[in-house]
């Protein structure tokens, strides 16, 4: 170690030095961020990337080893021969991108570590081929044992650099990548250049032909220089295509495709957005809530089109009336939610709602027939008795209901007295309890299928409650109450608990998939109880897929990743549901270690007629694809939706194309068959459903 200080303190020139720190430091991180890119892409663009990586990495390593070189200080004359010096130049490149292209094969073996010890090899022989490139009037002396170490310096931190690009630990790795080649760079220099000596030999001559130190400087930074000004504005140019499609990713998956309107989760980022600014002591928020009274009719009639049709031009009119500090979405199939940040009095917000009613009562022209529609708006606002968001816009949905059984076109503010309602779920909620103790809660299976085979894969266990007075209790009402509740903690391992119970004693072991609230998610207690039920029942970790919403991992991102990785470590798969509903999907996706994608039936429902939910869906598919992660999509109700995605990649498909959801009688003969036998039966079940007509998803 003295012996490689004292070389690079003594035997070099300190401005040399810093001239190829700072080169190589450059060189480094702008190389390993060309190679992160490399990785994420496919084909010929991968081929491009791998290509640049390789020119940079390999001029770094070059221009380095010989900026060292002009600074050291030889004790006799000296120069360097154009061939090997050339010769040089066109190993690194080719080490780099040989090494490069290893590591980029794979996404988790041993490849990625031999790679990145072939980049390491390929800068030991960069310095080695260079220095026998070095004529003096003596003789170079190596010392073998230096010799040696800078191999081995060479290839462990090569490897550590590709090492950190493909399994990194912390956001920190992509710097520790750099780190690592800038290390296997200057350590290889300096270790070989501690083991070389010069004996002179007056008799030496050093050849005429021999380029001169000073043409060699002005070569070699010159050449470094473009290298780097162009690698690094061509990583620029694509990082701006990248964030530009991003913004535009963003922008799909805030806004409804049909009509264009901001949908649910940017109203809800916008309400907050507004409860969370500066208090006005005088300004106060007021929230409307309305949908189409009459839809259902024209869809029926005339069909889904003529109801495409109406939504597309109420959308427009909606959002053609709305000033400045008003702002509209819509959040459902025929739902809509308005909401003005300039609210003082009654009327501020009467006058908005009138407006509202005025647009969407006006006559609506298609194929050359007149439809019409109405609606009621009901209103709440805010400060009043709300304390949260969800709170805020269950009033005005209470607000809108009281307006509909007053009459149509109806304006009515939020009442404390309208609240029967949340009584009626209070109630509800005392029933849930009884209702798990009395054995009212049954599962309902659907199945997932290839979309190639068509063969089921496994199935999505769905609670449904079979109350002894109201009926069969649809969970749209149920669990919603269950987790404002609290009870979902109970109700959740129930259903945990059962389909696992179920699931053991099929023949045909397939998977079975079940949802787990945000609230189950939060728990710390939930991976071992998962574990105790997996021990209870005897099902095998790998066939339990756990399906979680981003809203459950939002509230505290890291104490998501820290339950999702102790549940990938017991065997069980993850799978992110309703995928695209979220703002912040593509963040997820980089944070977290998903085994599976579930596109949410909303955007396959429009695939075949709407040019943006086509490409939601394709882009999701191509994001997950670049991932590794396996897509499955949700509302497959006709041939046209399969057809599509399997021509766009998707492998599995959900929905009622291939069954509605059905009790464990109705799958006895898929999951109590044979696995060949089952498979070959799903293939014709597949293809005698292709006739069934497409219906609404179930809840």
């Amino acid at each position: 170690m003295l012996r490689v200080i004292s070389c690079i303190t003594v035997e070099h020139s300190f401005d040399d030095l810093i001239f190829a720190t700072i080169i190589c430091l450059l060189g480094s991180l702008l190389t390993m961020r060309l190679f992160t890119r490399a990785r994420r892409t496919q084909g010929l663009q991968r081929i491009n990337w791998l290509f640049l990586s390789g020119f940079v990495g390999g001029s770094t390593i070059w221009t380095t080893h010989f900026i060292a070189m002009l600074g050291y200080r030889s004790p006799v004359m000296s120069g360097y021969d154009p061939g090997l010096t050339l010769l040089s130049l066109f190993i690194g490149m080719v080490a780099t991108m040989l090494g490069f292209t290893i590591a980029s094969m794979s996404q988790k073996s041993a490849l990625i570590e031999a790679g990145g010890a072939i980049v390491g090899l390929g800068v030991a022989l960069v310095h080695y081929v260079g220095i026998a490139g070095f004529e003096v009037g003596g003789d170079l002396v190596w010392q073998t044992s230096y010799v040696a170490a800078s191999l081995v310096f060479a290839g462990i931190f090569g490897a550590a650099a590709t090492n950190r690009v493909a399994r990194p630990l912390t956001r920190f790795c992509r710097h520790g990548s750099a780190l690592a080649l800038f290390l296997a760079i200057v350590l290889t220099h300096f270790t070989g250049m501690a083991g070389l000596s010069i004996m002179p030999d007056p008799s030496a001559a050093v050849p005429a032909e021999l380029i001169s130190v000073g043409i060699m400087t002005g070569l070699v930074g010159a050449i470094m220089v473009i290298i780097l000004v162009l690698g690094a504005s061509t990583y620029i140019i694509d990082m701006q295509t990248t964030q530009a499609a991003v913004a535009r990713y963003r922008h799909l998956s805030l806004h409804d495709p049909l009509t264009n309107l901001p949908n649910r989760a940017a109203f809800n980022e916008h309400l907050a957005s507004l409860i969370n600014r500066p208090k006005d002591m005088t300004a106060h928020i007021a929230v409307l809530s309305f949908d189409l009274d009459r839809f259902k009719e024209i869809n029926d009639v005339h069909g889904h089109a003529a109801g495409d049709a109406v939504l597309r031009i109420v959308g427009a009119r909606l959002r053609g009336i709305m000033q400045m500090s008003q702002f509209v979405a819509r959040v459902g199939g025929d739902e809509f939610v308005a909401v003005m940040d300039d609210y003082f009095v009654r009327s501020d917000a009467r006058a908005l709602a009138q407006r509202v009613l005025d647009e969407i009562e006006r006559p609506i022209a298609w194929d050359g027939i007149s439809l019409s529609v109405g609606s009621s708006v009901g209103i709440s606002t805010y400060p009043g008795q709300a304390e949260t968001i969800d709170d805020l816009l269950s009033q005005a949905d209470i607000a809108m209901y009281r307006a509909k059984s007053t009459a149509t076109n109806t304006i009515c503010f939020y009442d404390p007295s309208m609240d029967q309602a949340a009584r009626d779920r209070n109630a509800l909620a005392i029933e849930m309890r009884e209702g798990l103790r009395r054995n009212e809660f049954e599962l309902f299976y659907q199945r997932q299928n290839d979309t190639v085979t068509r063969a089921v894969l496994g199935f999505e266990a769905l609670l449904r409650w079979n109350h002894p007075v109201r009926g069969s209790i649809s969970p749209v009402e149920f669990i919603p109450i269950a987790e404002r509740t609290g009870f979902i903690l109970e109700l959740g391992e129930w259903v945990l608990r059962r389909a696992c119970q179920e699931a053991a004693g099929w023949k045909n072991p397939l998977r079975i998939a079940v949802n787990v609230a945000p609230q189950q998610l939060s728990d710390n207690r939930l991976p071992q109880i998962i574990h105790e039920i997996l021990l209870d029942t005897g099902l095998a970790a790998s066939r339990l897929e756990i399906e979680i919403t981003e809203s459950g991992i939002l509230a505290d991102h890291q104490h998501a990743l820290h339950a999702i990785r102790r549940l990938k470590a017991l065997g069980v798969k993850v799978a992110m549901d309703d995928y695209g509903t979220g703002y912040s999907s593509l963040s997820t996706l980089q944070s977290f270690p998903f085994d599976k994608i579930k596109i949410d039936r909303s955007f396959v429902d429009g695939i075949v007629t709407n040019k943006q939910s086509a490409a939601i869906v394709r882009s999701t598919l191509i994001l997950a694809a670049s991932l590794d992660i396996p897509v499955l999509a949700e509302g497959v109700e006709n041939e046209q939706h399969i057809d599509f995605l399997r021509r766009e990649g998707c492998l599995q498909v959900q929905g009622f194309l291939f069954g509605k959801p059905v009790p464990r009688s109705g799958i006895e003969e898929i999951v109590n068959a044979a696995p060949k036998a089952e498979a070959e039966t799903s293939v014709v079940e597949g293809t005698a459903e292709e006739a069934r007509p497409g219906a609404a998803a179930a809840a």
